[in-house]
């Protein structure tokens, strides 16, 4: 008797050696997730694993890697979270056992032509969220043991961390692309005016839906435009890139800020149902003497004018995009002085965790004084971005400069 549980200890101890192998850890993502289904199988005695990742956009299963349903990936089936074996898993997360697989049980056509007769699953957690299902089948009656449900159990766990990390390195590389991609590679040269950019991604937020942007009308007038989509990570790059296509198609149908934004507006509240934007789009005139400028909820630009301090403008802040109930939103005309700088920029400058957001405000209008856009960005990061910033930064500086420049 003491000799059958010291060999079921040992077997026990073989079994969560082989799943938590450290060499395991040197294998890239796709590689370990093959080796760990591959050691499950044999460690189990079972004829099929497989590992279906949560795409949490559309809400379905995706099948990711696989051992003996190779075709289910190859095939990209995907499942809704609450149909289906796996489904089943994902919508409970807690293990469920099959011990007798009926033509209802499983929705994977893959699945039911391996002619499995019992199944045992898991939920793959990374903390409190839910990172897809793992589930192993045997092609003859099986009565899974506790002891096969914790060695899955802890499988899916490790399997989770790996999935999560490559899931997320690959958001943030997609997310980063796509807003690279849609920043200006290069401002305009235009005339009557001088420019300069920054951005700088989030280090802790993750990349999100900041922008700027600069684009010269038929008309003459200059456009400005910067503006932040609320979340993180791909969603909101992509979100991003649509409210900045079609803020341009607008300018191009109206004069007036507040009647472009308001249009934006709408197409958020329609289209984009569930998102929020702050948007700050501005009208140089042709002569570079007036800005005409609505706020979309967007902080407000700081003027720095030759000979007197820098200032906030004074101008009405509108709801932001996306709310969704109408309302009259305003155009301020401001006076551009020779030599004078305007300063556009997202919240990720001035906000800091556990200040008020004055403080900052009040920080960079410090920080802005009259000279070149490249030396006002320049100054401005020295002071409010020596800090890595936990959100994301975008900054604008428009500088009108003399004719004779």
């Amino acid at each position: 008797m003491i000799e059958a549980e010291d060999t079921g200890s040992a077997e026990r101890l073989r079994r969560i050696e082989a799943v938590t192998d450290a060499a395991l850890s040197r294998l890239e993502a796709e590689d370990l997730l093959d080796e760990l289904l591959d050691r499950v199988r044999d460690l189990m005695r079972v004829q099929t694993a497989a590992i279906l990742l949560l795409d949490p956009h559309s809400q379905q299963l995706v099948s990711t890697a696989a051992k003996g349903l190779e075709e289910e990936v190859r095939r990209n089936f995907r499942l809704p979270v609450g149909q289906g074996f796996a489904g089943r898993v994902a919508a409970t997360r807690q293990p469920v056992l099959i011990e007798n697989v009926g033509a209802t049980d499983v929705a994977s056509p893959v699945l039911r032509d391996a002619d499995i007769r019992s199944l045992l699953g898991v939920p793959m957690l990374a903390g409190k969220d839910l990172v897809g299902v793992l589930h192993v089948g045997s092609r003859d009656p099986r009565q899974f043991s506790q002891d096969d449900v914790q060695l899955l159990q802890l499988v899916a766990d490790r399997a989770a961390l790996v999935s999560q990390a490559r899931l997320a390195s690959i958001d943030r590389v997609a997310a980063l692309a796509l807003q690279r991609s849609l920043l200006p590679t290069r401002l305009p040269r235009v005339p009557g005016v001088e420019m300069a950019a920054r951005y700088v991604p989030g280090h802790q937020a993750g990349i999100g839906g900041d922008w700027y942007d600069v684009f010269v009308l038929p008309t003459g007038w200059l456009g400005i435009v910067v503006g932040d989509v609320s979340g993180h990570g791909l969603p909101a790059a992509v979100v991003m890139g649509r409210l900045r296509s079609a803020l341009r198609a607008y300018t191009l149908e109206c004069d007036d800020p507040a009647d472009a934004l308001t249009r934006l507006d709408r197409k958020v509240h329609h289209f984009e149902t569930g998102n929020l934007a702050t948007v700050l789009y501005a009208m140089i005139s042709p002569d570079r003497t007036r800005i005409h400028i609505s706020l979309a909820g967007h902080l407000p630009p700081v003027l720095a004018s030759p000979g007197r301090s820098a200032e906030l403008l004074s101008l009405p802040v509108d709801p932001p995009l996306g709310i969704g109930a109408p309302r009259v939103r305003h155009t301020t005309a401001v006076e551009f002085p020779s030599d004078a700088v305007l300063v556009c920029y997202t919240d990720g400058l001035v906000e800091r965790r556990g200040e008020l957001i004055d403080v900052g405000l009040d920080r960079l209008r410090v920080a802005t004084c009259p000279g070149s856009a490249e030396d006002v960005c320049a100054a401005i990061m020295g002071v409010l971005g020596a800090e890595q910033p936990a959100d994301d930064i975008a900054l604008l500086g428009i500088q009108r400069t003399r004719p004779s420049a």
